[in-house]
Order: structure tokens, then C-alpha cells, then sequence
């Protein structure tokens, strides 16, 4: 296994486009790291310039301590599973992993060795004497895998590679795959993992810590949980939950009762005094609310509710009721600032009985919102 180090990363194309800003990012030996953000975001970019298959504008490089700016792929000590598998259509599964081990010459018997191991390990050993074409998607990708690991690499790359599957296909491979991880962690065979996604359900089951990108700057690197809990700005609140963390233009105002969230031309929502606190720069000032979905209560008869001090309650118009199964997302409007509330099936408070435009009362945990900046990204003004 080896540590991957980017300092001062930068991509500049010909044409004076820069789609990598000096990045900075230690990725310790043996964690599974995920980048992920949106399309354009340069996650694949960076994975290809760690690879080897895209060049280095600027900063350093390392990969186990080496500088590998100028080296070749093949000498960096990393595996690469691609998208589109890339599988050799008229070699079996057995020889397309044992390809690479005997390009490079080594021995028949250890090349056997791995091959069966990886299939093993894989649980892909009745797919050997199958062709490519003879494959689902889902084991055309187990196959791309295990081409990867009888390299035996210090570094796995991974870039997108369950976005051709299907939704349950995928949710299959993102077990197999993070067990994969452990299971050699625990064989003492640990390899350092950068997985590229712009999925955030991936990036929160899967990663040991998380790198969120946008247009080519990292704007948060943290464990799944701190990242939900605790993001760093506005962008990193949004793009990772879902559904996604209910952002809205508002201005923090003094009250009889204290300080409080005006939202709209007409809700007041009053914030705890911690919240106050820490906020007391920005009194008269615009600012950003953020309060996630599952913060919002459609049935304030809920136990446990009764007494908590920072619960604000206020009545809100129906627009629609979405059923996810066990889950209900309630979309509804304070005065005319849309918000969406993700309620237990049990726990609906009678919410599902009414029509558009009804009116039902809501309760809102204000010790969970967050505030942003008014502006840019939005630095969590909370932290």
C-alpha cells in the first residue's frame, strides 16, 4: 500500500482553460478515498493525473514518497478500473487477468496463482472459461476488478465504474466492493483506494473520507458523518444528502424574544441561543438558512417532541406528498419559500389525508440549521 500526496496540483490546457486550481490532498496508506461532485468538477482529471494518463501542469506529485510526475503508469504501482471495463473480447475471463501478469513476465505458476485467488476472492471462479460477451454487467465488472487486484498495486483507482449498471446491480457492487477493501485490509493486503463518483450516495456508503470537488478546488475533505453533520459551506450542504439539505435566502433580525431567521415577507423563525451567539455578527445582515429534511416534523405529536426548546412550529401550504416506501418527502411552502420535509411513513401527523393548498403545521428542530454566507460557496457561519 502507499500514501498518495497532491500538493499545489494544477491542469492547464493548451487553449489557457485551468481545470485544476492547486489542490492539496493527503491520502493515507490503506483508506479508501472517494472525489466526488458534479460534472465538470475535474475529479476525473485529477484520478488521471494520480494514473499517470493525463499530464501535470504544475505542484508535485507522490505516490509512496516517489515523485511521479514524469513517470510512465506502468511504474507507479497502481490499477485502474475504468468506466467501460475494457475487457478483451476474444480472451476469456481467465486470460484477461492473467494478461498483464504475463506481459510482464512473470512466472506461469504465480500467474495461475493470482488469477485463482483473485476469482476466489471475487467469487467469480465458474465465470474463467466464459468470453466477455457470455457476461452481465455486473460480472463483466467483477472481472475488471480482478484484473486489478492479481497487479498487487500500491494504488486502486477507480473512475465511475458502477454508472453502466442498473440500481440494483449497483447497489450490489458497492458492497462487494467496500467488502473487497476490508477483506484485504485484513489479509495484510491493503491497497490505498481512489474511487471517482459524482453519485453521493456512493460517496457516502463507500468512503472511508470524502473529497468534495467543485470546478476544480476541493472544497471539504472529512469523514461521511462530519460532512453531513458539519459541512463546510453551502455547496457542500446541498450536494451531499438526499434529498438535499433545504437552502434559502434569508436575514437574521432582533425579536422580543431574541434573535431570529425572517424568511420570505412573512415567517419568523426564532434560533436557539447557541445559534444566536454565533451568529450576533451578522444581526440586520442577509445570510443563507439551511436546514436538512429530516429536521422538519409533519406529526408534532411525535414522541419526544413536547418541551424541546428549539422546536419552532409554523403552518405551512401543501403542494405535494412523494411515497418512497418507507418514507414520505412533503413538499410545502412557508408563506412563498418552498421547503421539502422527509417524514417516517408512520409519522405523518395526517399530512397524506389532505389536498394542494391545505394548510398543516410543522415543526421545525432550529438546533439543527446551519447558516451560510449570503454569497459564493457560503462558509457555514455556524462552525
Amino acid at each position: 500500500m502507499a500514501q498518495v500526496s497532491l500538493k499545489g496540483i494544477e491542469k492547464v490546457y493548451g487553449n489557457g482553460f485551468k481545470a485544476v486550481h492547486g489542490v492539496d490532498l493527503e491520502i493515507r496508506e490503506g483508506e479508501f478515498m472517494v472525489f466526488v461532485g458534479p460534472s465538470g468538477c475535474a475529479k476525473s482529471t485529477l484520478l488521471r493525473m494520480v494514473a499517470g494518463l493525463e499530464s501535470i501542469s504544475g505542484g508535485e506529485l507522490r505516490i509512496g514518497g516517489t515523485v511521479v510526475n514524469n513517470l510512465a503508469p506502468k511504474q507507479r504501482g497502481i490499477a485502474m478500473v475504468f468506466q467501460n471495463y475494457a475487457l478483451y473480447p476474444h480472451m476469456k475471463v481467465y486470460d484477461n487477468l492473467a494478461f498483464g501478469l504475463k506481459l510482464a513476465g512473470t512466472p506461469k505458476a504465480e500467474v495461475d496463482a493470482r488469477v485463482r485467488d483473485a476469482a476466489k476472492l471475487l467469487e467469480m471462479e465458474h465465470l474463467l472459461d466464459r468470453y466477455p460477451k457470455q457476461l452481465s454487467g455486473g460480472q463483466a465488472q467483477r472481472v475488471a476488478v480482478g484484473r486489478a487486484i492479481v497487479k498487487k498495486p500500491g494504488v486502486f483507482l477507480f473512475d465511475e465504474p458502477l454508472s453502466n449498471l442498473d440500481a440494483k446491480l449497483r447497489a450490489n457492487m458497492r458492497v462487494r466492493l467496500t467488502e473487497l477493501h476490508r477483506t484485504l485490509r485484513e489479509q495484510g493486503r491493503a491497497s490505498t483506494a481512489i474511487y471517482v463518483t459524482h453519485d453521493q450516495v456512493e460517496a457516502m456508503t463507500m468512503g472511508e473520507r470524502i473529497c468534495v470537488l467543485k470546478e476544480g478546488t476541493i472544497q471539504q475533505v472529512d469523514v461521511p458523518t462530519a460532512l453531513y453533520d458539519r459541512p463546510a459551506n453551502a455547496f457542500v450542504a446541498g450536494f451531499i444528502g438526499s434529498p438535499e439539505m433545504n437552502i434559502r435566502e434569508a436575514r437574521l433580525v432582533s425579536t422580543d424574544t431574541g434573535a431570529a431567521i425572517a424568511l420570505g415577507s412573512e415567517t419568523l423563525l426564532r434560533l436557539p441561543a447557541g445559534h444566536a451567539q454565533k451568529l450576533a455578527p451578522w444581526r440586520d445582515r442577509a445570510l443563507r438558512l439551511g436546514l436538512r429534511p429530516e429536521h422538519i416534523v409533519a406529526d408534532l405529536d411525535a414522541p419526544g417532541l413536547a418541551g424541546q426548546p428549539d422546536l419552532v412550529t409554523v403552518d405551512g401550504t401543501l403542494r405535494f406528498v412523494e411515497h418512497m416506501g418507507s418514507e414520505v418527502y412533503v413538499h410545502f411552502d412557508l408563506g412563498d419559500v418552498p421547503f421539502t420535509c422527509r417524514a417516517s411513513a408512520e409519522r405523518l401527523g395526517g399530512v397524506h389525508l389532505k389536498q394542494r393548498g391545505d394548510r398543516h403545521r410543522f415543526g421545525l428542530q432550529m438546533g439543527h440549521s446551519h447558516a451560510f454566507e449570503p454569497e459564493g460557496e457560503g462558509r457555514n457561519l455556524l462552525l
